[in-house]
């Protein structure tokens, strides 16, 4: 599904959630498995083991994945940022938790949180389980997406990431992108 007014959506699964892309907002700071849908009750008994060094490989490796797929394209690397990681994190920590779905659910609110102005925002998720590696298959899924394949692509100069792995061994997978105001892309 594809749908474009404040915000574009692109559903692709690995399980790939959307890719979700805001429009310029004026005024605005701050074993292979797939499964789809909603994170069941018994998911939220899980620990969500988000800071073990193996979700922090994870993201370390969407990070320079999507850099290498930008410079290959011509387009200039992101940087990462902290803050703007700390609330992708949170988002996979809850979607792993079953306290949202698997979903861009609270989306505004997620990246009107973080203390950055910027001009837009976007956002691609992912989950897989029985990978070996996680986040290639993420990344792969992505750039195979046109939702997705447009955020990464996009007009955007920071990015955070986020993993959270519950008991199940389930991967929570976000990726957030954001263009500052004082950054122009010429």
């Amino acid at each position: 599904m594809f749908r474009q007014t404040t915000f574009g959506i692109a559903l692709s699964m690995l399980v790939l959630g959307s890719g979700l892309t805001t429009i310029p907002v004026p005024g605005h700071t701050s074993t292979k498995k797939t499964t789809a849908g909603q994170a069941t009750d018994s998911i939220s008994r899980l620990a969500v083991k988000s800071t073990n060094f193996h979700a922090k490989t994870i993201e370390k490796s969407v990070f320079e994945q999507i850099n290498r797929y930008r410079i290959s394209k011509g387009l200039p690397k992101l940087t990462l940022n902290a803050k703007v990681s700390r609330q992708a994190r949170f988002h996979s920590q809850n979607m792993a938790l079953g306290k949202v779905p698997f979903s861009h659910q609270e989306f505004e609110r997620r990246v009107s949180l973080i203390p950055i102005a910027y001009n837009s925002a976007a956002e691609n998720v992912a989950y897989n389980i029985g990978y070996e590696d996680p986040a290639s298959e993420a990344v792969t899924g992505w750039v195979k997406s046109q939702g997705h394949l447009k955020n990464i692509k996009g007009n955007f100069n920071l990015t955070g990431i986020g993993v959270a792995i519950n008991d199940r061994k389930q991967v929570y997978l976000t990726q957030i992108f954001l263009r500052t105001r004082k950054a122009q892309r010429k």
